[in-house]
């Protein structure tokens, strides 16, 4: 609720600002649009539901920042959010000035509501306000763009918008700021009259010298008073840590075997921050981005229990049951985590996932193929020939893989290995890999007419089908990560791609594998082979050519 509240308010805010300076930007036509802009700007935020909204909107999101630094354990921080922890600072005594002279002078003194009175005052008067001025356009705007990024990026969408945004970003206080200039050289040439600035203050009731004078005091006591609430809160924020510290004190376990102890209550992110811990957080610790995420081992059991916020996050991302968000999981007895991405991780790590990918038993079609005598074709030719060979063989390898609806896992020196069906189903998988080998042949071809001039003699290939059960998951370290499988299956279809050389064949398919695609290969000749730990013998289906594989036999057995 806080977390949302934060978000709501502050969306109101920065609504208010962005029509303001759209407002603005209308001088640079002229004062009169100006002015009329004015009036319809007035009448939308002056309105008493509006204003009324805008008004609690400033209250609870100045509270809910107060709040914020009251709960902050340290103060280390990416460089955006301390940036916006700074602006944020600033916008209250840059602003106080602005708000009193404008609104509040309006309603007590009379003041009449003009953009002419006030970029007088600004320029003409005291152009140290007109420096204040740009200072809290630019500090406002910059505030809300952080905090709009922030909230946005986790977004799917965002990154396709980004760049449009960030012109407008920019666009925005840029043709503002400029329209405030225009303005600004328009009163310095009409007080170049003298009796032009005693006959505007009279007409919009300007406030005399002791007016001022309240304003100005009010606007210290306004400032130092925020200021004196800081101070406060940090100081009641130390009183805390030290009440928290007679609850007692819980001891984290890093791998590796680091520890940190600290206080019951904290957050795993906070204990990991205060003992310098690098820990993935796009969202700052505010529960939204799931990459703070750790395994819970030891001592897992006794930790309170997720919300519902914290468990729609995490179901999102797939997370396993012994997950959780380290910014929302507060420690109150001795536990094992292991953080789950690296301290670098991206909002793209943030994203919806599929939640195979921490790891999950299912049945899939696993293929491996392999070139036929490549090291001895390659022992007389430059690197850079073999090199070029081998990525025209790859690349048509593995467009014929994710053609026929299947992953390419890896590529082994010169061999191949592709998984198909982890999402849609074994049945639908081993289609889809008979399917890729009948393709892989095709592209063979094709690939060795385009190469007769340089290959002495064509390349061949031995492809390996078969299917069962394997684990899943995202499997790695750093850049090396990538989605695989590990099992008997695995190994079983790289035994079958091996025995294509015993058979001289192209292809061997299992005959699980051709049972689950329901295709029909009784016409090809059939052995029955054992395979290393494997206690039962495996039926299997060898084709001397899988070009033989009927085109598009997928498509039709699916349909």
């Amino acid at each position: 609720m806080i977390r949302r509240l934060r978000l709501f308010s502050g969306l109101i805010l920065f609504a208010y600002v962005l029509t303001h300076l759209l407002n603005l930007t209308l001088g640079l036509i002229s004062f009169q649009v100006l002015e009329a802009g004015r009036e319809v700007f007035i009448a939308f935020w002056r309105s008493w539901p509006l204003s009324s909204l805008l008004y609690t909107a400033l209250l609870v999101h100045l509270a809910l920042a107060v709040y914020a630094i009251f709960m902050r354990e340290r103060w280390k921080m990416p460089a955006a959010e301390a940036l916006r922890y700074l602006l944020g600072i600033l916008i209250v005594p840059l602003a106080a000035l602005h708000v009193l002279g404008t609104r509040l002078a309006h309603e007590i003194y009379g003041l009449e509501d003009s953009y002419l009175y006030i970029v007088t005052v600004q320029v003409a008067f005291d152009i140290s306000t007109a420096i204040q001025q740009v200072a809290l356009v630019l500090v406002v705007w910059l505030h809300g763009c952080i905090g709009l990024h922030l909230w946005l990026r986790l977004k799917p969408w965002y990154d396709k918008v980004a760049a449009p945004l960030l012109a407008c970003a920019v666009l925005v206080p840029a043709l503002a700021l400029s329209a405030y200039l225009v303005a600004g050289r328009e009163v310095l040439r009409l007080a170049q009259d003298p009796d032009w600035i005693p006959a505007m203050r009279e007409r919009v009731n300007a406030p005399g010298s002791d007016q001022i004078i309240e304003i100005l005091t009010l606007r210290d006591a306004l400032v130092a008073g925020f200021f004196a609430i800081l101070v406060a809160t940090l100081l009641l924020r130390l009183l805390w840590r030290f009440w928290r510290r007679r609850r007692g004190t819980a001891r984290l376990t890093y791998p590796g075997g680091r520890q940190v102890t600290v206080n019951k209550g904290t957050t795993m992110l906070e204990a990991s921050r205060s003992a310098g811990i690098p820990h993935a957080s796009v969202c700052g610790g505010r529960g939204r981005c799931s990459t703070c995420r750790v395994r819970v081992g030891r001592g897992g059991a006794n930790l309170p229990p997720a919300d519902a916020e914290e468990r729609k996050v995490l179901a999102r991302v797939g997370a396993a049951p012994n997950v959780r968000l380290a910014c929302q999981t507060a420690v109150v007895t001795d536990c094992e985590v292991t953080p789950l991405l690296p301290p670098a991780a991206g909002p793209q790590q943030a994203k919806p996932r599929p939640g195979y990918l921490q790891g999950d038993e299912r049945e899939i079609a696993i293929l491996f193929a392999d070139l036929r005598g490549f090291t001895t074709l390659s022992e007389d030719r430059l690197p850079y020939d073999v090199v070029f060979v081998l990525n025209r063989y790859f690349t048509a390898m593995g467009t014929a893989v994710e053609q026929a609806g299947g992953r390419v896992d890896k590529f082994i020196g010169d061999g191949v290995m592709a998984l198909f069906g982890i999402e849609q189903g074994v049945a639908q998988g081993s289609r889809n890999a008979m399917e890729a080998a009948r393709r892989m042949a095709a592209h063979l071809d094709e690939l060795n007419s385009s190469l007769a001039a340089d290959l002495a003699q064509p390349l061949r290939i031995g492809i390996g089908l078969h299917s069962g059960s394997v684990i899943v998951g995202e499997m790695g370290y750093g850049p090396a990560t990538s989605v695989t499988a590990i099992g008997d299956a695995v190994n079983t279809a790289s035994r079958l791609e091996a025995l294509t050389k015993e058979f001289d064949a192209q292809l061997i398919v299992s005959a699980p594998l051709a049972g689950h695609a329901g295709f029909d290969l009784s016409a090809f000749p059939s052995h029955q082979i054992d395979v290393r730990g494997r206690a039962a013998p495996l039926d299997i289906h060898v084709l001397q050519d899988a070009r033989a594989l009927p085109a598009g036999a997928a498509e039709r057995q699916k349909d």
